[in-house]
C-alpha cells in the first residue's frame, strides 16, 4: 500500500520508504499490485495515480522503448485496474435495484391495504382457507351432487 500526503509525498508502506512516480512505475512493470490512499481521508487515489503514470510514460515515449513492451505492460495494469471497480459497481447496482423491487412491492401492498383492496396474497390466503372449510364440510356432511360440482368450478375458476 502507498500513501499520499497532503504534501504530495507518495510513501511506500511494504519498504517504510518514500517513492516516486517512476518507483511506482517500476513495481506496476514488475507486475506487483498497487493500491494508493490518500493518508488523511483514506480515498483511493489508484486510478489517478495510474493515470498520471500513463501521461509520464506518454509524454518520455514510452511507447518507442522497448518496442513498445514497457508501456505496453503498464497500460495493461492500468487497464485491469480500472475495469474492478465496474464489475464492483456491476453487482452494487444490481443489489440496489433488489432493495428497489423490494420497497416497491411494499409500496403497493401498503396503497392496496389502505384502500381495502386485496392483494394476490390475501387472495390466494382466502382461497387456501375456503378450500380447508371446503375440505371440512365435506367430512361433515355426505357430499351432494351439487356441492362436488359448485367445488370443482370454484377449482376451476382459481386455475385459470
Amino acid at each position: 500500500m502507498i500513501k499520499k500526503y497532503a504534501n504530495r509525498k507518495l510513501y511506500d508502506t511494504k519498504t517504510s520508504r518514500y517513492i516516486t512516480l517512476e518507483g511506482i512505475s517500476e513495481l506496476v512493470r514488475e507486475g506487483a499490485e498497487i493500491e494508493v490512499v490518500d493518508r488523511e481521508s483514506g480515498r483511493d487515489l489508484t486510478p489517478l495515480i495510474l493515470s498520471q503514470l500513463v501521461l509520464s510514460e506518454e509524454k518520455r515515449g514510452g511507447g518507442q522503448m522497448n518496442g513498445g513492451h514497457r508501456s505496453a505492460a503498464l497500460l495493461d495494469y492500468v487497464r485491469g485496474a480500472l475495469n474492478v471497480p465496474a464489475a464492483i459497481v456491476g453487482s452494487e447496482v444490481e443489489k440496489r435495484r433488489g432493495d428497489l423491487e423490494s420497497i416497491v412491492d411494499e409500496a403497493i401492498d401498503n396503497a392496496l391495504r389502505r384502500l381495502s383492496i386485496p392483494s394476490r396474497r390475501d387472495i390466494e390466503r382466502m382461497e387456501r382457507r375456503l378450500d380447508q372449510i371446503a375440505g371440512r364440510l365435506e367430512r361433515l356432511a355426505p357430499a351432494s351432487p351439487r356441492s362436488r360440482a359448485s367445488t370443482r368450478t370454484r377449482t376451476r375458476k382459481a386455475a385459470r
